[in-house]
């Protein structure tokens, strides 16, 4: 799948070590609409979903039930197009590069503004984004081959399947980012420290293990090579929502498109994340 961007790569580039500000600014003008992984180090980024107050408390408890893929950040008021806890300057009809429209559960269209969807009874959902914990693996000198070719992370569904919540179900979506043998300890160890952005991997190696046929073939970002020395390690990803919504098909709802994600003020180990790390951890022991 080709990425789109107004501009290509080159735009993509420019944006690399700007502040929050700047690619805020490009993304409501519309002048960005590409994958933000590597945008904004040290910012939290987040999935979105935004559904019918009648639905938000199923999908809720489906987030808290399933932690790993669906690490809950941020609940919106019912009608507020923004987060509280997570940045002043918000607006979520506008702060994603390219959203997605799900009519009856099936994808309907794409849109880069949402203002004309956002209903008085919206409720948006923040779930943790593995793009967060990126800084802290590319500190340590661990590369990220989707970042270095400017692709969306390659992102699977799996036969492993999430607690069912109400009328949302559905197998494990994971995202994969190959990664030599000798780095894998400290790769789990610094991702450990990231619960809330989906923390250590589900699963290393043998991609068929968990159901995916052809790991050249993602269903949902790009492909990626993977060099001989390296092995694929997969992660919990947020994508597993929309495939619940879908299951779910409630009459509306918006996300994030794939790799297209809310960029928060919030840094990436601030105390709030913290103490929901915390918590995390005490229900997924539960």
């Amino acid at each position: 799948m080709a990425q789109q961007t107004i501009k290509g790569e080159a735009e993509y580039s420019s944006l690399l070590n700007q502040p929050l500000e700047s690619v805020r600014d490009a993304v409501r003008a519309q002048a960005y609409r590409g994958h933000t992984a590597g945008l904004c180090s040290g910012n939290l980024q987040c999935n979105l979903v935004i559904l019918p107050r009648a639905l938000a408390d199923d999908f809720q408890r489906f987030c808290e039930t399933n932690p790993k893929p669906c690490p809950l950040v941020g609940v919106s008021e019912p009608g507020r197009p923004c987060f509280q806890d997570l940045g002043r300057n918000i607006d979520l009809r506008t702060d994603v590069p390219r959203y997605y429209i799900y009519k009856d559960g099936q994808r309907a269209g794409q849109s880069h503004d949402i203002s004309d969807y956002w209903q008085d009874d919206s409720v948006a959902f923040a779930i943790g984004c593995s793009f967060t914990f990126e800084g802290a693996l590319a500190a340590e000198g661990i590369s990220l081959r989707h970042v270095e070719l400017n692709r969306t992370v390659p992102m699977y569904r799996t036969n492993i399947m999430t607690k069912p919540v109400g009328d949302f179900s559905g197998p494990m979506v994971v995202s994969m980012r190959p990664m030599k043998q000798g780095d894998l300890q400290k790769v789990c160890e610094i991702c450990a420290r990231y619960p809330h952005s989906h923390g250590e991997p589900v699963h290393t190696g043998d991609p068929a293990a968990i159901g995916i046929g052809d790991i050249g073939a993602p269903d949902w970002g790009e492909a990626v090579p993977i060099a001989e020395d390296e092995v694929p390690v997969f992660w919990g990803c947020g994508v597993t929502s929309q495939v619940a919504i879908g299951n779910a098909r409630p009459a509306l709802c918006i996300t994030h498109a794939p790799g297209c994600m809310l960029i928060t003020e919030i840094n990436e180990t601030s105390t709030m994340l913290k103490e929901q790390a915390v918590a995390l951890e005490h229900e997924t022991s539960l």
